[in-house]
């Protein structure tokens, strides 16, 4: 099964009411820290393992200590860390390369990426859709 179709479901899924995405790229990654999407999608965020294990590892504690003193790294970019809700979202910031979204399901975290100029909260809603229904199916 791929779940690179996901990639594209995030970016369609965050579309306002003018037709905008606010997601211009996503990934999804196991709460063990295994890459789920590939680089395959032109659209996919590029995690390195020991990025996606670093991520995987603070949500599983549900301890974002590391994020706050060392940021959150993704594609070599180390992004300030915003805050946390419930240990199961994350935001992230970095001027002038966006911001990042993540949303702990059962087994997953799924990651979305919004350019700056863009909208943060269409793309919170797009996490929210593809977290809820993995959560819906088991996965």
């Amino acid at each position: 099964m791929s779940w690179d179709g996901y990639i594209d479901n995030i970016i369609a899924r965050s579309k306002d009411v003018f037709g905008v995405c606010h997601v211009d790229k996503a990934c999804i990654i196991g709460i063990n820290g295994k890459l789920w999407t590939t680089a395959g999608n032109a659209n996919a965020i590029k995690l390195k393992q020991d990025e996606a294990y670093h991520i995987a590892n603070c949500f599983k504690a549900k301890d974002f200590s590391l994020f706050i003193t060392c940021g959150v790294v993704a594609e070599g970019l180390k992004y300030f860390f915003l805050k946390e809700d419930d240990g199961k979202i994350v935001y992230a910031k970095l001027k002038n390369h966006g911001a990042l979204t993540f949303q702990c399901s059962k087994t997953s975290i799924i990651i979305a990426h919004t350019d700056d100029g863009y909208q943060l909260g269409s793309t919170n809603k797009a996490v929210y859709g593809i977290a809820k229904y993995l959560e819906s199916r088991s996965m």
